[in-house]
Order: structure tokens, then C-alpha cells, then sequence
């Protein structure tokens, strides 16, 4: 049964909140202002709306990827399948390993874009909204691609996952 436990701090709830809520796993890219390949793993990654396609992701402003994002026009989101457990991990750690591999290419609007992601989707930024320490990004979808279907990966208690069979 939930109870809620007044003792605990506020950031301790939304921390074990959040472990317990799956979420899909996304890569968000761009190209820093002299042209270089930047991007992270993102779980924050979500539709706004489809009339008109809009989608929107957060980021931590102290993220090695913050100051190209708070520059860029563009951007590439890329959602992720089982077979990009690879890749997911690598674009969360060291961030000079990223575009270490050739597996990806430039795609319109010059954005880097993953070629085996399960999609992609470029998007013009539309709007930043600073909130403390992090910052919601708003984006105008221009263009997208589809590639093979593959089981979804998700976020879930500090670690990734696939779904289970559909109830």
C-alpha cells in the first residue's frame, strides 16, 4: 500500500519515484557552433503535441552538452531499441568518446544522426525555459525517418531494459 513518509526529503521521493517509472531512452545530437558532432542519452524525451509536432526534453545545464544545446538551431532525436544498448551507454559517459565510432552521418540541417537508431526526428529549437539548475527545450519537428523495428529499451531502476510481453 503507499504511504507517503513525511520524514523523507522531497528530492529523496522524486529520486525513488523516478526509478520506479520506466522510461524510454532516447539520444538527443547537435553540432556545437564550429561544426562538431555533440549529444547525450536522454529519458526526458517526449511529445508535445502533434498538431503541430512539437517535442520536448530536459538537460542540466552543468551536462557537457548544455552550452552546444543552448546554441543550436537544430536538432536530431533519435529513439532507441534493444539493439542500441551500445549506444545509449556510450553517449551517457565520457563525452570525448561519443562520435568516436563511424555510426553515424550528417542528416539535414547538418545535425549528427545515428544511423541505426529504431528513428529519428530533426527539430528546430523553438523555445528554452531555464528552470533552476536544468532547462526544458521545446522543438518544431522538420523532418524524420524511421528504421527497422526493434523491441524498445527503457530506463528503469538505474539500469536498461526491455519490455516484457503485452499483457
Amino acid at each position: 500500500m503507499l504511504e507517503f513518509n513525511t520524514t523523507q526529503s522531497p528530492t529523496d521521493a522524486l529520486l525513488a519515484t523516478f526509478r520506479r517509472h520506466a522510461s524510454g531512452v532516447s539520444v538527443i545530437t547537435c553540432s556545437d557552433p564550429a561544426g562538431n558532432p555533440v549529444g547525450f542519452t536522454a529519458t526526458s524525451m517526449t511529445s508535445l503535441g502533434a498538431n503541430p509536432p512539437l517535442v520536448m526534453f530536459s538537460v542540466a545545464c552543468g551536462a557537457s552538452s548544455w552550452d552546444a544545446i543552448s546554441k543550436a538551431e537544430y536538432i536530431a532525436i533519435h529513439t532507441l531499441g534493444e539493439r542500441n544498448l551500445e549506444l545509449a551507454q556510450r553517449m551517457a559517459a565520457d563525452h570525448t568518446k561519443r562520435f568516436v565510432q563511424n555510426d553515424w552521418v550528417r542528416g539535414p540541417h547538418n545535425v549528427p544522426v545515428f544511423t541505426d537508431a529504431t528513428s529519428a526526428l530533426v527539430a528546430k529549437i523553438r523555445q528554452v525555459i531555464n528552470v533552476e539548475n536544468n532547462a526544458v527545450v521545446i522543438a518544431d519537428v522538420v523532418a524524420g525517418g524511421v528504421g527497422e523495428e526493434n523491441p524498445a529499451l527503457l530506463y528503469h531502476q538505474r539500469g536498461y531494459h526491455t519490455p516484457a510481453a503485452a499483457l
